[in-house]
């Protein structure tokens, strides 16, 4: 840092000010101070400098997968609401238990300023890390009652229970929700409270409760989808509409439909969930449940940053962003001479 602020001609302490907060120092100072740490490919000493001030100016991001579209908008929006004060540190888990309170362990003996967390289920030792951690921890993509601290999302229950209402207004009656199954501590739970949700406005109609498809191992994907749809078919031929737990298992199952030549929305009405860029560019486009995944984030950054600068004290507390039912080209009105003439057909000799 001395050799930067010699060859600037400023003094250390401003080096110090531009590389920490470039807004607080004159453009033509920063400007020297910056072209003075290009000529010499300084790059700071970030231990040393937490050491000092007991500030690593970092915050950790656990999610259950990297290859969502929705995971990676949040931790966009999550990165840009922080800024340049705060960098990402981004773990993920494969939606296990054991391997998020690894990752809770690891993070916090690096003494993060805040921790942000996909899902309010955790195991009972990472439960008690984070209570005791000291720092802002929010919880993600879920909205309970009684968070750890903070917790930002909605409700993957009520994403459920709209999916249902939306099929049964359509005039649907036989209709099925797929999402995974758990495999030990590899769990999806909040694809799992969608199904609950669908499965809780079934009773409440007095349509059949059972017609829920776990198959497979989290995460869902276009395979996901394709599999158990083609289960699906052979299993209940009858089917009229099916809400699948994610946009890319449904566009998996749109596309086992085609392959065996079942009309959607014609002959099965199909919905998602995550409104994915697939699922919006897809002929036909797929109905789906809309979350503002890069708002999450983006108010999770700007919570944050309120928290660890003390802005806010308050209790703990939930905020529920909401979801919005999306109707595209794969739900319509059931074609009842469609499923006649196909019923008939199939039991022909």
């Amino acid at each position: 840092m001395r050799d930067v602020s010699k060859l600037a001609g400023v003094s250390t302490m401003t080096v110090s000010r531009v590389l920490a907060d470039p807004s607080i120092v004159a453009p033509d100072t920063r400007e020297r101070v910056m072209r003075a740490v290009d000529q010499l490919g300084y790059v700071p000493d970030l231990v040393a400098g937490s050491l000092s001030s007991r500030r690593t100016n970092f915050v950790g991001l656990i999610l259950p997968t990297l290859t969502n579209s929705n995971f990676a908008d949040t931790a966009q929006g999550l990165a840009e609401a922080l800024g340049q004060s705060y960098q990402l540190l981004i773990g993920y888990t494969l939606y296990r238990a054991g391997e998020e309170e690894r990752l809770v362990r690891s993070l916090l003996a690096r003494r993060p300023q805040g921790i942000v967390v996909a899902g309010t289920l955790h195991t009972a030792s990472t439960r008690r890390m984070l209570l005791a951690a000291g720092i802002p921890v929010v919880e993600i993509w879920d909205a309970p009652g009684a968070p750890l601290d903070r917790a930002v999302g909605f409700s993957n229950f009520e994403a459920g229970r709209a999916a249902a209402r939306h099929l049964l207004s359509l005039g649907h009656r036989r209709i099925v929700a797929i999402g995974s199954e758990a495999d030990g501590d590899r769990r999806d739970a909040r694809g799992e409270a969608r199904l609950q949700g669908f499965a809780a406005v079934l009773r409440e109609e007095g349509v059949e409760t059972g017609l829920i498809l776990r198959h497979g191992p989290a995460p869902v994907s276009y395979a996901h989808g394709a599999a158990a749809m083609k289960l699906l078919l052979r299993d209940m031929p009858d089917v009229e509409g099916v809400f699948a737990v994610s946009d890319g298992s449904a566009f998996g199952a749109l596309m086992e439909c085609r392959r065996q030549g079942i009309d959607v929305p014609g002959r099965i009405s199909l919905m998602g969930f995550g409104d994915f860029e697939v699922g919006r560019e897809c002929e036909p486009a797929i109905s789906t449940i809309r979350v503002d995944a890069k708002g999450i984030g983006m108010k999770t950054g700007q919570l944050l940053r309120d928290l660890i600068d003390g802005r806010d004290a308050g209790a703990p507390q939930s905020i529920d962003l909401g979801i919005e039912v999306v109707p595209r080209g794969t739900t319509a009105l059931p074609c009842r001479a469609s499923v006649s003439n196909q019923a008939m057909q199939g039991s022909e000799p």
